[in-house]
């Protein structure tokens, strides 16, 4: 059967700015394709609402109007590929897809983070494959790594800058000494950030991709709602002149640890840390992104590049097209599974509570430059168990005004910290809330 095919037949709905590249890359790197792949990669139909704008490619020999329904019906097309964005139409058009038996390629790492059990349960039962490599980190492969090239491997722990935006905006706030809503708006006059950032800077899209990611580390079934998620907003330039003194840079991370044996119990968490400035994952600056996966046999490791973008991302929707092809001119159904575990091995592992887990902290207080109140301070901490590692005072401001002060503690349980902080929060010579970044020590 696999010898008879001559082509394989791909409908794209939403040609935006990703499905742009999709169909740039097809067109431009067609020989290189066919030579891997053994036969023409084609797309056969688009569907898009917008029929008029010119997006600048070649569509001669595409049928391209606004009929979803006829391109899931065609019998040309092998794969769709979803790339509309949001929850509600990409599902019901990812399920419309896995109904009529075909494959189906998303770069949505929201729909997947929320209803990514229906879909590939609908997948399983129809005996199609769902592919998504682009939904985390843009054109890095670190789907197929954990899937396959960790797959000897108990994995560890995954760390992951999961968000260009978030990045730039860090590394313009450590650069310039701007305020955050100034950088923010110059990343949105750039292209980086969205009007409405909310995702974004606060952790949200992240979050989806962390959700993925311990999925397929750990064979954990969870959605993000379940990640505690800590965004960027209320940092300030004091915050990453401290990190300087003290060593360290400021990285908004996706972490997940294996707790136990077996990994019964996760880690999964996104929120700002400090990371020593000589780590890896330190180092990446910019939109770019980057994640460190560690596991028992093979050790530390780091993937880094492009996590956004229309080429970037482009790229990896084009490597699922290639790999469900390949099944495809087979004529089987024989990748592996979408999440690295079999669908039957995917457990709902609990989630350790932040109050747990233990670490050290960065603190910056903002308190009345009078005497003793650091005194008081520091005997709150101690009642709480809260050590302190070092202290840095910055500027003058007499019994009236606020000063910072900038401490690091020693390794404490979370919920002795944060019993700590609202004792301290609560004193009268205390004037705003006390900030706290975790130190992360495990890069």
């Amino acid at each position: 059967m696999g010898s008879e095919r001559t082509s394989v037949g791909v409908g794209l709905v939403g040609l935006g700015t990703i499905g742009t590249g999709v169909v740039r890359v097809l067109t431009q790197n067609a020989a290189v394709i066919e030579q891997r792949l053994g036969v023409p990669l084609r797309v056969v139909r688009i569907a898009d609402l917008d029929t008029e704008t010119d997006r600048g490619v070649d569509l001669t020999g595409i049928r391209f109007d606004d009929d979803t329904a006829g391109l899931l019906e065609d019998p040309e097309v092998d794969i769709v590929i979803e790339l509309v964005g949001g929850y509600d139409f990409a599902l019901d058009l990812s399920l419309r897809a896995i109904g009529a038996g075909k494959h189906v390629v998303t770069a949505n790492k929201a729909l997947l983070a929320l209803h990514g059990k229906q879909i590939f349960d609908a997948a399983s039962r129809q005996g199609v494959d769902v592919a998504f490599e682009a939904s985390v980190g843009g054109g890095i492969p670190i789907l197929r790594s954990l899937r396959e090239g960790f797959a000897a491997n108990n994995v560890l722990s995954v760390h992951g800058i999961l968000n260009g935006t978030t990045n730039y905006v860090l590394t313009e706030m450590e650069k310039t000494g701007e305020a955050f809503e100034v950088v923010l708006k110059r990343a949105q006059d750039l292209g980086y950030a969205e009007a409405d950032p909310t995702f974004d800077v606060d952790g949200i899209d992240a979050a989806h991709k962390l959700t993925l990611l311990a999925a397929m580390a750990f064979g954990a079934s969870l959605t993000f709602e379940q990640v505690p998620t800590e965004g960027i907003r209320g940092l300030t330039p004091v915050d990453f002149e401290a990190a300087e003194e003290f060593g360290y840079r400021i990285k908004l991370l996706g972490i997940a640890k294996a707790r136990g044996e077996n990994a019964e119990r996760i880690e999964a968490r996104v929120h700002p840390v400090l990371v020593l400035k000589t780590s890896l994952l330190a180092n990446v600056d910019g939109a770019m992104n980057a994640v460190a996966v560690t596991g028992d046999a093979v050790g530390p490791t780091l993937s880094y590049g492009a996590g956004a973008g229309e080429m970037p991302t482009a790229s990896a929707v084009v490597g699922d097209l290639i790999e469900i092809a390949r099944e495809v001119v087979r004529g089987g159904h024989g990748r592996v599974a979408p999440l690295s575990y079999l669908p039957g091995e995917l457990r709902e592992k609990p989630l350790v509570p932040l109050e747990e887990i233990f670490g050290r902290a960065y603190l910056r207080l903002t308190v009345r430059d009078r005497p003793g109140v650091l005194g008081v301070i520091a005997s709150t901490l101690g009642e709480h168990e809260v050590g302190i590692e070092s202290v840095i005072q910055k500027g003058r401001g007499g019994a009236t005004e606020s000063v910072s002060v900038l401490m690091q503690t020693h390794s404490v349980r979370e919920s002795d910290l944060r019993a700590a902080l609202d004792s301290i929060d609560r004193m009268l010579d205390v004037t705003a809330p006390t900030r706290m970044i975790r130190i992360e020590e495990d890069l």
